[in-house]
């Protein structure tokens, strides 16, 4: 499958570490860093399209140079709360012990909607909306922006959901990292619609199209300790392109 996929500019490109000039997310003006290059008809850097993007999702990857200077990415889950996305880790973990040295990382988040399936295997592709983040990820160390940051983590994947949980104890607190990383350096891209198919081969007998993909939730599963009935927030659960 040669066709084109969710990729944004590459983080080594000369003139985009940390401390270079990088506009605004929602300014229009894409740094060096997240100007997307191939393709760049489909690339966004307007604030509210690159939110949307995230708060859809809640799984993203984290890129970053470990101590050994090996490239690591890592899954974790993440929560937004205005122009900062909160990251939950391990204290022990690379990743946070990494930062701690003031380390670039990279996020990114995508989103499959579908396969897009071409006359030829050149063509063939996938639409997606996808965000990439560039920056220095802060650890959050103050208590109370550590446990906002958590309660938006879990609002962020289940809404509603905190308000039926009892408070975080400072042990739970002291047990868990939290990353915090701005969107002054961000970028979407997305592509929508059919194969794109040479010419030549649209007379070939082959059938070519879309094939929508959706993220689908189950029956909600109680358990063993659990009698109550499912509340609303899990019996109706639903995102944006989530289907039951």
């Amino acid at each position: 499958m040669a066709g084109e996929l969710p990729n944004h500019p590459d983080p080594a490109t000369p003139g985009g570490s940390a401390g270079s000039a990088a506009p605004t997310a929602g300014s229009g003006a894409p740094s060096e860093r997240t100007r997307v290059r191939r393709l760049p008809e489909r690339g966004s850097y307007g604030l509210e399209e690159i939110c949307a993007i995230l708060d859809e999702g809640f799984v993203c990857h984290l890129g970053f140079a470990g101590r050994d200077g090996r490239p690591v990415v890592i899954p974790t889950t993440y929560g937004r709360l205005g122009d900062t996305v909160y990251v939950h880790g391990s204290p022990a973990a690379g990743l946070v012990r990494s930062l701690r040295d003031g380390l670039d990382v990279s996020m990114a988040v995508t989103h499959v909607d579908g396969l897009v399936l071409a006359r030829s295997a050149f063509h063939h592709s996938i639409n997606y909306r996808s965000v990439v983040l560039f920056g220095l990820a802060r650890e959050v160390t103050e208590p109370e922006e550590k446990a906002m940051a958590l309660d938006a983590i879990v609002d962020h994947i289940v809404p509603g959901r905190r308000e039926h949980l009892r408070p975080n104890t400072k042990k739970e607190l002291a047990a868990t990292a939290v990353l915090a990383l701005g969107l002054d350096e961000a970028s979407a891209k997305v592509r929508t619609g059919p194969p794109v198919d040479d010419d030549e081969d649209l007379a070939a007998a082959v059938w070519a199209g879309e094939l929508p993909l959706h993220l689908a939730a189950g029956e909600p599963v109680p358990d063993r300790f659990t009698a109550l009935p499912v509340p609303p927030h899990v019996r109706d659960y639903r995102r944006q392109g989530l289907r039951r």
